[in-house]
């Protein structure tokens, strides 16, 4: 059983930083792909950002140049640095992780979610 736990979310005015973290647990043989996609009310999920296992990386063309996403092998963290932020970053960050269990099976594993808000 792998589990991701998200921290960092919270409130924020416009013009603000966060920092989310997201960390596996449990029977992990290697992580490889990470990411993060957001939610917010009345819409799709949609990606923010993602990292593959050797550190490249891809954004959304809404957050490029604001966010960057960076990643901890050795803790099987990942991590979204935010600035910048708009009232329409306004959502529900879900972590993302494509996870090998042992050397043959994948699991796709998601966070339970954090709410990030950006409001004067």
């Amino acid at each position: 059983q792998v589990q991701l736990v998200e921290s960092g979310g919270g409130l924020v005015q416009p013009g603000g930083s966060l920092r989310l973290s997201c960390a596996a647990s449990g029977s992990i043989f290697r992580t490889n792909a990470m990411g993060w996609f957001r939610q917010a009310p009345g819409k799709q999920r949609e990606l923010v950002a993602t990292i593959s296992s050797g550190g490249t990386t891809n954004y959304a063309d809404s957050v490029k140049g604001r966010f960057t996403i960076s990643r901890d092998n050795a803790k099987n963290t990942v991590y979204l640095q935010m600035n910048s932020l708009k009232p329409e970053d306004t959502a529900v960050y879900y972590c993302n992780a494509d996870v090998s269990v042992t050397l043959w099976k994948r699991n796709d594993v998601w966070g339970q979610g954090t709410q990030v808000t950006v409001s004067a």
